[in-house]
């Protein structure tokens, strides 16, 4: 693509240096508006600019990534009331066998379920339980922070639905998830060995201490308290009028893609209030009979009995129904990922398991839906606009063209120029609008070196991009939710620092960034 007018390439370029800044800093002090807003910002001065016209603004979102994105999101939704990842958090705790156990089983578990409901999603519902197991064995919490947040990243290379890139990806280069999984699996089964590793080298002395030292500066958690522990992927904070007092529920950030909050639901259970008894005598009337029935005698315990037996025949009934949906919704799951397997169209696919299951659960879905976070669907509807808009001055096929050259991938030397720019891009300009401005241009040129190599081109792409997120608290969605998650969690609130995170990201995605190029499969 020729350059652009001067005019066109400063404007474009302003457009996009102020979504970039607010994306990566969204609480600037000369402009605090957050991450969403600085995108629709960003779009919206692509416009008035006149770098895009409105009807090529609104071309430039990607409907298909938008409809995936939204269906994963509420099968998430739907599989956190199904006590999923309230398991998986126990899973962490089974049996084990001591810290460095327990920091293993911390990166596996982080990496599968990152790989199949997203990292960002893994690391909301996950920091909190890390957070109390390392207050129960009276360690300091950042090695297990570490290990989560660096392995939701590397296990959410290995599918398409992991992260917000690797959709963008999958839809632009159209390979199916099965090609998907396969070509990046071997990757990142050892990268998480390799990752777990460098944790374990790193803080084997830390991970050494006995649990009866005392140490004055950690406040040591219950087993009841850890295994009590309430999970919720929520997504956006919603208000639920009970009939005593309204609830609250606590509200989390978002991360470099979009906003993902994180609201913990407690059950309420009190008695009608006066109000309520006025509208309806019979209220008062049904109330203040059982009140009486438990102070008067039963005749020879009937009545007890009956009562008591309708009692647990009710429970039993709702316990199995309980069961009986929660088989369902992981068999609509399961049945998803077949079907992504097997090739369908990975969006309409996540959208039909998403309607599955607001249809079997039977009830209004509104408290559901209210939890997706539409601030991240608006944040890309944003940044498609913002990058496209960038992409139509010249100056990043400007930038590949004197790089393609040297980034070939049929020898080791242009892979590894290859990934380095990756690399840098990512962190500099984040991963997903570093995938929108090079994946194309990448994929063409590996085609013309041959057919096979376009595959491994945009598989490349989406191992570097991922891993790149190690590299710096900044870089990666799932490090802000962890850090954020971990600093506001109460009362055991841990502030996990850049320099703590940098000290380790670095090395460790260096190494296994360069591990994983030698196993992707084209």
């Amino acid at each position: 693509m020729a350059m652009a007018s001067i005019e066109r390439v400063i404007l474009g370029s302003i457009a996009f240096a102020i979504f970039w800044v607010l994306a990566v800093f969204p609480a600037v002090p000369f402009m605090p508006i957050g991450r969403t807003a600085g995108s629709l910002l960003g779009a919206n001065l692509m416009v008035i600019f006149r770098v895009l016209t409105p009807d090529e603004a609104y071309a430039a979102i990607d409907l298909p990534i938008l409809g995936l994105l939204f269906g994963t999101m509420v099968v998430s939704i739907y599989l956190e009331r199904a006590d999923m990842f309230k398991y998986l958090g126990k899973l962490l705790a089974w049996k084990s066998m001591g810290t460095k156990d327990l920091l293993c089983r911390i990166c596996l578990i982080s990496a599968i379920s990152s790989a199949f409901f997203t990292n960002d999603t893994s690391c909301v519902v996950l920091t909190e339980f890390v957070l109390k197991i390392a207050r129960q064995q009276n360690l300091p919490p950042h090695p297990f922070l570490l290990a989560l947040a660096s392995s939701a990243n590397i296990g959410s290379s290995a599918t398409p639905i992991g992260n917000p890139q690797n959709l963008v990806i999958a839809v632009l280069s159209k390979i199916t998830f099965g090609s998907f999984l396969f070509g990046i699996f071997p990757a990142m089964l050892v990268g998480v060995f390799v990752n777990a590793l460098l944790l374990l080298g790193m803080y084997w002395k830390v991970l050494s201490v006995q649990k009866d030292v005392e140490n004055v500066e950690i406040e040591l958690v219950s087993d009841e308290e850890v295994v009590s522990h309430r999970f919720s992927p929520a997504t956006m904070s919603y208000v639920v009028n009970s009939l005593n007092s309204p609830e609250q529920f606590s509200v989390d950030p978002v991360n470099t893609n979009g906003q993902i909050n994180h609201a913990d639901t407690f059950k309420n259970h009190g008695n009608f209030s006066e109000n309520e008894i006025k509208k309806d005598p019979n209220r008062e009337f049904y109330s203040s009979r059982n009140s009486n029935a438990s102070t008067e005698a039963p005749v020879d315990g009937c009545e007890d009995h009956n009562f008591t037996s309708y009692e647990e025949k009710q429970n039993f009934a709702d316990k199995w129904k309980r069961l009986l949906w929660k088989i369902c919704v992981y068999l609509v799951t399961i049945g998803m990922l077949i079907s992504l397997l097997m090739g369908l169209n990975m969006s309409w696919t996540a959208i039909t398991a998403a309607l599955a299951l607001v249809v079997l659960d039977f009830k209004d879905a509104r408290e559901c839906l209210e939890k997706v976070s539409y601030s991240l669907l608006i944040f890309f509807c944003g940044m498609f606009i913002t990058v496209d808009g960038f992409n139509r001055t010249g100056i990043p096929s400007a930038f590949w063209d004197f790089m393609e050259p040297y980034a070939k991938i049929d020898h080791a030397g242009g892979i590894a120029v290859l990934a380095v720019v990756i690399l840098v891009l990512s962190n500099l300009a984040s991963n997903v609008p570093t995938v929108l401005l090079l994946g194309v241009r990448v994929g063409a040129s590996a085609a013309a070196i041959s057919a096979g190599s376009e595959k491994k081109a945009w598989l490349i792409l989406a191992w570097v991009s991922t891993v790149a997120g190690n590299l710096s608290l900044l870089g990666s969605a799932a490090n802000l939710i962890v850090c954020e998650q971990a600093r506001r969690a109460q009362p055991l609130g841990y502030n996990l620092s850049f320099w703590t995170h940098l000290k380790f990201g670095v090395p460790s995605t260096l190494i296994v960034t360069a591990i994983g190029l030698t196993l992707i499969r084209g």
